[in-house]
């Protein structure tokens, strides 16, 4: 589903990533890990086409697709979609509005409002979220935790095929954490793969990955199946050093 291959960003002529590379098949979970502020967000802003992250070599194709080469909105038209870590709140425009317009643009067919109604309401009961979610500005006066129920709303509702979960653990308690997963892992199919990145270990517990990569000066250190971040959790990430590219089975 997507290949990325010898990619190199920067911003503010800082190097962020170097020659980095990888794949992630349709039905995989994917996951990245690392300490912080060591680049793992800006695979997400290069992937939705953050105009302030410069590439400077490498490719990143998307069902064999040049993605690099797709406006914004077309790459969301193609299915992929960003869980945020801090969702943006957009006061005036309510879930229902905002989604409307966004389906009708995902798909192309204009969206009956009596059938649109009823799929969210259905979604929300589903999500075991009120419906007054429907109603309410985008993200204001939510907590976090709201917040990331009302995207976790979105995705269900835009049904995208690659997800792409930027530390959906932050200001999380364990209950939401364990919810939110759990709804993820259900909407999960064949046809679908995610990307989590997190330095944290216990958002994997509930969505296993196939497998696990750890990113540390731009690049891949090593890489494995989930006995991996088992490892992590035990020993942190000073043990996996620059240039080794280890793989752990």
């Amino acid at each position: 589903m997507l290949k990325i291959k010898d990619l190199s960003v920067a911003v503010d002529d800082k190097v962020i990533l170097d020659n980095f590379s990888l794949d992630i098949n349709d039905g995989e979970i994917v996951a990245l890990m690392g300490p912080n502020g060591i680049g793992k967000s800006t695979i997400c802003k290069v992937i939705m086409g953050d105009p302030n992250y410069k590439v400077l070599k490498g490719r990143v194709t998307y069902d064999g697709e040049d993605l690099l080469k797709m406006p914004i909105e077309e790459r969301s038209r193609k299915g992929i979609y960003l869980v945020s870590q801090t969702p943006t709140e957009i006061e005036g425009v309510t879930n229902a509005e905002m989604l409307r317009v966004s389906l009708e643009c995902r798909t192309g067919v204009h969206t009956n409002f009596f059938e649109f109604n009823r799929k969210v309401s259905a979604i929300c009961k589903k999500l075991n979220i009120p419906d007054s979610f429907i109603h309410r500005s985008i993200n204001v006066g939510m907590s976090g935790g709201e917040k990331k129920k009302n995207e976790l709303l979105q995705l269900y509702v835009l049904e995208p095929k690659f997800i792409i979960l930027d530390e959906l653990d932050s200001g999380l308690d364990v209950d939401s954490l364990k919810e939110l997963a759990l709804s993820l892992v259900d909407y999960m199919d064949s046809s679908k793969s995610i990307l989590i990145i997190t330095h944290h270990t216990s958002i994997l517990k509930y969505i296993k990955p196939n497998s696990v990569h750890i990113l540390k000066q731009g690049s891949i250190v090593a890489s494995g199946d989930f006995t991996l971040a088992e490892e992590i959790e035990k020993n942190g990430f000073r043990t996996y050093e620059v240039g080794e590219n280890k793989t752990y089975e």
